[in-house]
């Protein structure tokens, strides 16, 4: 009976031993640490190649169809990580303000450097190059530092009395001095999104480019499915009619409301303000005053292009409820005697 229980105990613990074999799992391989590989600092507006290499030797290569490559730019909260390009073999994506501007080096079947064109202010950080295989992961980072900076001023969308979409190349420029403003470069209508710039309508930028920037996606504004970002026609034909980003800096004068004791014509308008040895306030006037100054009215008056505004720093009902903005009220009759007028008077 000893015997007998002997057995069947050493029965149990080889039996026991057999399956702790079976069912135990190999630990799981740790995830690869990120290697932060270089510090890369590029003028504003050059093209930049911040570097990524597979580092262990594989068969396989980017161009083929088991290879992942993903660049992310790394924000201190990784929720807000922002994703900048995704590779699986032929297919490439770019996203964002990235689209049109970002794409694989590919030297060679070890080389995933990102090439990044017209660096702006934004894409200064840290950016993390994952290269995917299934069966060795690479992870890489890199600083990109960019020289340079913006001039304190404001983005503002602008099409004359003719309506949208009338202007040339060399028209909009003009259009834009013509109100005390320049056309707008691609960095600073991407700042302006950033800060929230949200409008539908194409212009042109400094570079010849059509774009315009979207906030929140909708349909009429290309497409609901599509990320927020600066929408981009690319190059056009400089004959072509679009309207204008205009860019203005802050101002050396004062912008006001003339009090007057009626409502003006726009030639009445304009000669008012001169007689306060001032000039008809223009577009870039307006919302230099609105956005550097916080400019808060709620009176329609009359500048230098005919149109009618006001700017808004406070929403308030009747006065642009929802949203801080120059508010158009459009271009009336010069004739018609309804409103007030915004003066500029330059500083001596």
């Amino acid at each position: 009976m000893t015997n007998l229980l002997c057995i069947t105990i050493i029965s149990l613990t080889l039996a026991a031993s057999a399956y702790s074999q079976v069912t135990s799992f190999p630990s799981p391989t740790p995830p690869p640490i990120a290697v932060l590989t270089a510090m890369i600092s590029v003028d504003l507006g050059d093209n930049v190649t911040l570097p990524c290499r597979l580092l262990h030797k594989d068969t396989m290569h980017f161009g083929s169809v088991g290879i992942r490559v993903k660049w992310t730019k790394v924000a201190d909260d990784e929720a807000l990580n922002e994703d900048v390009l995704l590779s699986m073999g032929f297919h490439k994506k770019a996203y964002g303000s990235f689209e049109d501007r970002v794409f694989l080096q590919e030297l060679d079947n070890e080389d995933a450097s990102l090439i990044i064109t017209d660096v702006s202010m934004f894409d200064m950080g840290r950016y993390r190059c994952e290269v995917i295989n299934g069966m060795t992961d690479t992870i890489q980072e890199v600083i990109l530092e960019v020289q340079g900076g913006h001039v304190d001023g404001v983005v503002f969308p602008y099409h004359p009395l003719t309506g949208r979409y009338n202007m040339k190349f060399d028209e909009a420029l003009q259009a834009c001095a013509d109100q005390g403003a320049v056309v707008a470069t691609y960095d600073q209508l991407f700042e302006a999104w950033k800060d929230g710039l949200d409008w539908c309508n194409a212009g042109w930028l400094s570079d010849g480019t059509v774009r315009y920037p979207i906030k929140n996606p909708r349909e009429p504004c290309g497409g609901a499915n599509n990320g927020p970002g600066l929408r981009s026609y690319g190059h056009q034909d400089r004959e072509k009619q679009f309207d204008a980003f205009c860019f203005a800096t802050a101002l050396k004068g004062r912008f006001y409301w003339l009090v007057q004791p009626e409502r003006l014509s726009f030639d009445e308008a304009v000669q008012a303000c001169l007689d306060d040895d001032a000039e008809i306030a223009k577009v870039g006037h307006i919302y230099s005053a609105w956005k550097l100054e916080g400019y808060d009215r709620c009176d329609a008056g009359w500048l230098a292009d005919g149109s009618v505004r006001y700017p808004i720093s406070r929403p308030r009902k009747n006065c642009s409820p929802t949203e801080a903005a120059v508010r158009l009220v459009g271009f009336p009759d010069k004739m018609q005697k309804s409103y007030g007028v915004y003066c500029f008077k330059a500083e001596n």
